[in-house]
């Protein structure tokens, strides 16, 4: 069975595409080491995680076919950072969808 995503809203499907970017914590561990540096090396992420060189960028790739960060090549490496215009846009997605009032009620459930 298909999961039937065109028939919600497309800023719903958006936040669950990100919902699910976020849903591993190397890639969590990547962004925030990126906004910490604000500019890293391929390698130099890969030193700074219990992970491999490999996996790391297979991770680097998920983020970057999302929009979320940005590479450029220098030499032989690849500098990556985050799009600033990209967070933000996530960010207020997330932060609205956190804010939604919830009323205080007692569950029988």
């Amino acid at each position: 069975m298909q999961a039937k995503t065109v028939d919600f809203a497309t800023d719903l499907q958006e936040l669950a595409q990100f919902a699910k970017l976020f849903s591993h914590p190397a890639r969590i561990a990547i962004v925030k080491l990126l906004a910490e540096k604000k500019n890293c090396i391929s390698g130099d992420i890969a030193n700074e995680l219990p992970l491999s060189r490999t996996t790391v960028c297979q991770h680097l790739q998920e983020l970057k076919n999302s929009g979320l960060i940005k590479g450029e090549i220098s030499g032989l490496n690849v500098n990556y950072c985050l799009d600033n215009k990209k967070w933000k846009d996530i960010k207020s997605k997330f932060e609205a969808f956190l804010n939604i009032s919830v009323p205080h009620f007692e569950c029988n459930c």
